[in-house]
């Protein structure tokens, strides 16, 4: 198997059914038993988008702005923000379903959210990885 299709099926594929598993959940009816605390609609959306965020993070290693991590960060949560907006969007014109600047905004600070904690994780997990090399080179 390529390099290519490898990191293809590694890194792009599971965005791609994320996107369209959320695509095809967004266009059947609204979920009539959602947990009853306030605002968990709005948790799910978070947690959704933050998964959403993480996983454009991923994909977008493996192009040229990995080199970059602000820019991978900004392109990663813009990407997963505006399609939480399409998605709203989406919903506008399904039957039993609506749209809401509130869920928007909740998908946006989920990509925010995701996107920074993942970044956090891996640069730490980079770093400590490093270190140990460094320790590894003093002991010989």
């Amino acid at each position: 198997m390529s390099t290519r299709l490898k990191k293809f099926l590694y890194y792009w594929l599971p965005l791609i059914l994320y996107c369209l598993a959320i695509y095809i959940q967004s266009g059947l009816p609204s979920i009539e038993h959602v947990p009853s605390f306030e605002f968990s609609d709005k948790l799910l959306h978070f947690c959704a988008y933050a998964v959403m965020g993480i996983l454009f993070h991923r994909a977008y290693q493996t192009l040229r702005i990995k080199g970059d991590p602000r820019l991978l960060m900004l392109i990663s949560i813009v990407s997963a923000s505006l399609y939480g907006i399409s998605d709203e969007i989406h919903q506008y014109f399904v039957p039993f379903r609506d749209a809401s600047i509130w869920d928007a905004v909740a998908n946006a600070l989920g990509a925010i959210c995701g996107v920074y904690l993942y970044h956090k994780w891996f640069s730490s997990r980079d770093k400590s990885q490093a270190q140990g090399l460094d320790d590894q080179k003093q002991k010989v």
